[in-house]
């Protein structure tokens, strides 16, 4: 059986799906949920100060199987954005928003997120997430902003 998964660059921020056979490599399909949640776009609120007067957002959330229902993060809407403490809040907001849906869907018991300056010119996102079976990932994404910045 085949099964489809996602390869990430952080450093680009670009991702490419993959096809591998059932138990060939992807074992941390919890890496690859959190992953696609944070750096898929997620359209912005009609209440968010947009970059360019784009809201984004993936076409598939204009027709949710669950009513309310939206994937990604709006991670994006911080382009252009100057590393201060504001800017981190948000960013652990949309990041908490991004990976609720774990929690609410019964995938994990909580998830802890922190997000912090790396020196000058990046960010790095923490993920703390307790499953089910009370095991605790963590998963550590640090990026340059310049990448978000373009």
């Amino acid at each position: 059986m085949d099964r489809l998964g996602l390869l990430f660059d952080l450093t680009a921020l670009a991702g490419d799906i993959k096809v591998e056979v059932t138990g060939a490599g992807l074992t941390d399909r919890l890496r690859e949920a959190v992953l696609i949640s944070l750096f898929t776009w997620r359209q912005a609120d009609p209440s968010d100060p947009l970059p360019d007067g784009d809201r984004r957002g993936w076409w598939g959330d204009s027709f949710p199987a669950v009513p309310g229902d939206r994937i990604g993060s709006r991670l994006w809407l911080l382009v252009r954005e100057k590393i201060v403490p504001s800017t981190l809040v948000r960013a652990r907001q949309y990041t908490e928003e991004a990976l609720a849906w774990l929690v609410t869907d019964g995938l994990a018991r909580s998830v802890f997120i922190t997000v912090e300056r790396i020196g000058i010119e990046a960010i790095g996102i923490g993920a703390e997430i307790e499953e089910i079976d009370g095991a605790v990932s963590r998963l550590d994404i640090q990026f340059p902003w310049e990448i978000l910045n373009g």
